[in-house]
């Protein structure tokens, strides 16, 4: 015995009403942002690149940038310390920690003559607050140019620990 249309179409709009339902609920609002109270952060550099057969290094100036991206609180930046390509220590660059205000940032800038970073250096960039906020965008911007050629590109931070 066949279901009345008018039935069977109402058992397949529960189905898809549930799904959907369903599906929302997983994926939550859309708007949800992880909060943190503190990260360390490794962001890699490169204070040159290698171009054409011979290798040739390519110098780049470095720019560091950390963006606090919470529309309502403060957080501390307590240590920035930049590495080399053999993971060691070349400069702590805070002397003490520095407060970013809501929606604000600050950069740090490694010099294009200063080659001791090599093609593999990084950041380790460590901040703390005393709530939950929306974590910093941490972000590094190398750019230099040779004759008529220029290169430019940018590398995202990456958190390697919640405090």
């Amino acid at each position: 015995m066949a279901l009345p249309i008018h039935i069977f179409r109402s058992i397949i709009y529960i189905i898809l009403l549930v799904s959907l339902t369903m599906a929302t609920a997983a994926a939550g609002d859309g708007n949800t942002v992880p909060l943190s109270r503190g990260q360390v952060v490794y962001a890699p550099v490169y204070s040159h690149i290698y171009i054409g057969d011979r290798e040739r290094p390519f110098l780049l100036a470095v720019t560091l940038s950390i963006r606090n991206t919470d529309p309502d609180d403060a957080i501390v930046v307590t240590k920035v310390s930049y590495f080399n390509s053999e993971g060691t220590r070349l400069e702590e660059y805070l002397k003490q920690p520095v407060t970013l205000e809501k929606m604000s940032a600050t950069r740090f800038v490694v010099h294009e003559s200063d080659k001791t970073g090599g093609s593999g250096a990084s950041f380790l960039v460590e901040w703390e607050t005393a709530k939950s906020v929306s974590p910093p965008i941490i972000e590094t911007v190398m750019i230099g140019a040779q004759t008529q050629q220029g290169i430019s590109f940018t590398s995202r931070g990456q958190v390697i620990k919640e405090k």
